[in-house]
């Protein structure tokens, strides 16, 4: 039609007629065209910003004249002269369309806005959370209409934002009259919407110009670790973690639901302390980041299942004794202020994520969220390394998980001298296979410890990624042999090996009498093997159940998994062997899944449905698992020949005898 004209959005291609006059902003919503705002254009929140183009475009084959769009009429010449546009750029709310033309919109101008998060490897996360904020203008009150304030706020938000079935938690009733008020009948709403109807979660006076905030909360049994996001963006302001204080009840799960079977009401206890916690982190993050606590409208929360069931109250007995039944394995849509989130929105939300059974709970499905196995025709191995560590098998034909009780010595507990990363815990260690020295790295320092440089720092200890790093430069060196016998110091070579009883340890700093004595004891290897061997012996179930002997690639999961040196845990076993350049980190991938979930409700739906689609081996009640255990209880292995570690580092073959005396014996393993 003559009064028509067409109009052209990039980068979507989005094209329709619209009759001249219409607004960018009405067109592109008419259109289907991802251009944002939340002032219902108004021209006041800048966020419908459009770059037009003008000549000739031969790809779409259109012509535009510089008379495609009205004037700067008096609302954006304002706008412009206060807070001011970029070059070229228009407001999609003022700017009318004329004549046939061309809309690039930015980036940032985008509801979905794209972000790239990266681990492993580089993808693309769309933005669409579940708290959004709504500039409304709302209708005051008439004596000859009495209908509530809410009432019309609700009508204003169906009419503007064609948002229906809008229902308000108390507290922010409360708000509601001294905020319409305030703002002259005109206010930001924050709508909750995750598919299950709209709710009020927060109300401004006026434009609010700040975005609104989430938590992403990975609650581990160890450590509670949180990312405070703005959810325009996906970008993280600020992170942190705390100690979980249920540690004070038992190190690993296992124990804590032991105290709860001795001690009727325990869990409440447990409930109570972990609940805090996540508060007082909340609390933290906002003033790290300079907000006010109550601006964090949402927290997705990713767990395992006894952390889970204690988070929400529920007694966890049932996990500890087969089949290891679950109170729920759906996702949960709660208020936040029902798991202990008092300190951010009165009336925020909190999104747990769906837990996959038994064992495997929603810090697994997490990663598998944030690192998609099921997409790539590769077969990976992902491990999410802990107290109890998450495994994942799979590619686009099958995904297998499970969950193995490594215990906390990989987290530097029951170490001798172990302690928590911190400043001043050695994290990494190189030993010279022929003078058997020893030289470090701490953390805080980016020196090596036989460099002048280096200092004189406090060493305070050795943490989970320095002990697994020692233990296999022990037996690159010949210090300890394949069963992980410490030899004596006739025996090595080197007076670093002291007795320590019937056993040897081997000393890795000693600033005695000022100072720590650092040394790694027979019982210290010991317990990595049983660590590492649960770990192994979990992956090669999966393998079995997969029909495999080898995987393509390994994914190194977890904040302690991002510290892993691949070579080392190749040579203690803790991984099946594969070249190294195939196992990477991702990370703190459970950390990046909660981000995912608190960032798009498509991200929530896809893993609440690849969920069902993921099969669980029990480790408790395989046969095979304690027979891959015992094998796995060699460095790096009884039976497996490990031919891809040993091609780049040779492992002596030496074997010492239990009472440390005498010299070592060379022996060829068989197999």
């Amino acid at each position: 039609m003559a009064d028509d004209a067409l109009v052209i959005f990039t980068p979507s291609g989005k094209r329709g007629r619209v009759a001249k006059g219409t607004a960018v902003l009405q067109a592109a919503r008419s259109l289907g065209v991802d251009l944002d705002s939340v002032c219902g254009g108004r021209g006041i929140c800048s966020k419908c910003q459009v770059a037009p183009g003008y000549g000739d475009f031969s790809k779409h084959g259109v012509h535009v004249a510089q008379d495609a769009l009205s004037d700067v009429n008096a609302v954006e010449a304002r706008y412009d002269r206060v807070r001011g546009l970029k070059p070229g750029r228009r407001l999609g709310c003022q700017a009318c369309i004329e004549g046939d033309v061309v809309i690039d919109v930015p980036a940032e101008s985008q509801v979905h806005k794209q972000v790239i998060r990266k681990s492993a490897t580089e993808r693309v996360m769309v933005m669409d959370p579940a708290t959004r904020p709504y500039l409304v203008e709302v209708t005051q009150p008439d004596m000859h209409e009495p209908s509530g304030d809410f009432q019309r706020l609700a009508q204003a938000l169906e009419r503007e934002w064609g948002i229906t079935g809008l229902g308000a938690d108390l507290a922010v009733l409360r708000q509601l009259q001294p905020a319409l008020r305030k703002g002259n009948w005109q206010v930001t709403a924050a709508v909750h919407d995750a598919g299950q109807g709209a709710e009020l979660t927060g109300l401004w006076p006026g434009l609010r110009e700040a975005p609104l905030y989430g938590l992403a909360i990975d609650l581990g049994s160890t450590t509670i670790a949180g990312h405070l996001v703005a959810l325009d963006d996906g970008r993280v302001l600020v992170s942190s973690g705390v100690m979980n204080p249920q540690i004070r009840f038992g190190e690993d799960l296992m124990s804590r639901v032991s105290y709860v079977m001795m001690n009727p009401g325990g869990e409440v206890e447990m409930t109570r302390v972990v609940q805090d916690a996540m508060g007082t982190l909340a609390t933290t993050l906002a003033e790290d980041a300079g907000i006010d606590p109550h601006d964090i409208m949402e927290a997705t929360v990713v767990c395992n299942p006894v952390m889970h069931h204690l988070l929400l109250g529920i007694d966890p007995v049932e996990l500890g004794q087969a089949p290891f039944a679950l109170a729920t394995s759906d996702s949960l849509n709660l208020h936040a202020r029902d798991v202990g989130l008092t300190t951010i929105a009165p009336a925020g939300r909190c999104y747990i994520l769906p837990l996959i059974a038994g064992h495997v709970g929603a810090d697994a499905a997490a990663v598998a969220l944030s690192e998609a196995p099921e997409a790539r025709e590769e077969l990976s191995l992902i491990v999410d390394v802990g107290t109890n560590a998450e495994i994942i098998l799979g590619n686009s034909k099958r995904v297998l998980a499970c969950s193995s009780p490594t215990g906390p010595a990989f987290e530097g507990a029951q170490i001798s001298s172990g302690q928590r990363a911190a400043p001043g815990a050695i994290e990494k260690i190189r030993i010279d296979p022929l003078t058997k020295e020893p030289r470090f790295c701490i953390i805080g320092n980016d020196h090596w410890s036989d460099t002048p440089e280096f200092g004189t720092p406090q060493i305070t200890g050795i943490c989970g990624s320095g002990i697994i790093e020692a233990v296999a430069e022990m037996r690159m060196s010949g210090i300890c042999d394949a069963s992980g016998l410490i030899g004596s110091a006739a025996q090595i070579g080197s007076p670093r090996s002291q007795p320590a009883g019937r056993t040897h340890e081997y000393v890795i700093h000693d600033a005695r009498p000022d100072g720590p004595l650092i040394t790694v004891t027979q019982g210290d290897i010991r317990a990595i093997q049983l660590a590492k061997s649960a770990l192994y012996a979990g992956a090669r179930l999966l393998m079995d159940e997969m029909g495999v002997d080898a995987v393509d690639r390994v994914v190194l999961a977890g904040a302690f998994g991002a510290h892993i040196s691949a070579k080392h845990a190749m040579v203690l076993g803790m991984i099946p062997d594969v070249p190294l350049d195939q196992v990477t980190s991702a990370g703190n991938a459970a950390g990046t899944g909660a981000q995912m979930a608190l960032c798009s409700c498509k991200a929530r739906r896809q893993i609440e449905a690849q969920v069902h689609k993921i099969h669980k081996i029990e480790t408790a009640i395989e046969p095979k698992f304690q027979e891959h255990f015992v094998a796995a209880n060699a460095l790096p292995h009884a039976t497996d020949p490990f031919t891809q570690l040993r091609a780049i580092a040779p492992l002596p073959d030496v074997s010492f005898n239990t009472n440390g005396s005498g010299d070592g014996r060379r022996r060829r393993k068989r197999g």
